[in-house]
């Protein structure tokens, strides 16, 4: 497991947030003794850091942290209000094109740390989807939750029928080289690997009030496996 140092994920600080690119395989919170997590990491850069929300463990990308009560305060009333902007890219299976398709659909949680589209016991669940790119037999598409249920985007796009890349959970399968590549030779005696290993996620884009109540726009680059797996979707387009 690859060790972070938290200042080098850093890609905004002010007086009074950090936003971090989050690496792929890191918790949010605490997960399990001596395994790192970005809580204890933001705790350690700043004592009084506080995480504002929180992404899957697989999932990459912008996460805010409040280095201070009050500015926690401030965006959680922004998180409750609805009026922060979260723009996710995700890579689907087969190609859509999505214009402002809007999928509103209660999602109820498992206790197996699944969720399940429940319309009767489900919490109200919103996201806008629009396609930004088409592949031979793929899709990146630009995800806009409105709510924040766990697993939200997941389940939402499986309902699409272009459930995600690598999620496995939801419907979507391993994305694998020889897929795309015709005449693909793999060495002898090796295993073909995915080109990549989790749920094809990245939160791209948040933007949210500061303190003084400016616009905030933080974009998170996207981390190399992400990158690879849409330069060999190009490549074999």
């Amino acid at each position: 497991m690859k060790h972070y140092v938290f200042s080098e994920l850093i890609i905004f600080e002010n007086d009074n947030y950090i936003a971090i690119n989050k690496p792929p395989f890191i918790s949010t919170l605490d997960e399990r003794v001596h395994a790192q997590n970005i809580k204890s990491m933001a705790k350690s850069y700043c004592s009084l850091a506080q995480l504002c929300h929180r992404l899957d463990k697989e999932t990459s990308g912008v996460l805010v942290i409040a280095k201070h009560n009050d500015a926690y305060k401030n965006l959680a009333k922004q998180f409750e209000n609805r009026t922060v902007y979260k723009e996710y890219h995700a890579v689907a299976e087969g190609v859509h094109q999505f214009t402002d398709v809007n999928v509103y659909l209660p999602v109820h949680a498992l206790p197996n740390g699944t969720v399940k589209i429940d319309t009767v016991n489900g919490k109200i669940a919103e996201t806008f989807f629009n396609t930004l790119q088409t592949f031979r037999y793929h899709t990146l598409v630009k995800c806009n939750p409105i709510t924040g249920r766990m697993h939200q985007i997941r389940v939402h796009m499986a309902c699409l029928k272009a459930p995600i890349v690598g999620d496995t959970q939801y419907g979507g399968k391993l994305l694998y080289l020889s897929q795309l590549k015709k005449n693909y030779n793999l060495k002898k005696n090796t295993e073909e690997l995915p080109v990549i290993q989790r749920v094809a996620l990245h939160a791209r884009t948040i933007s949210f009030s500061d303190m003084d109540e400016k616009p905030l726009i933080i974009e998170a680059p996207y981390p190399k496996d992400f990158a690879v797996l849409l330069k060999q979707l190009e490549k074999y387009n």
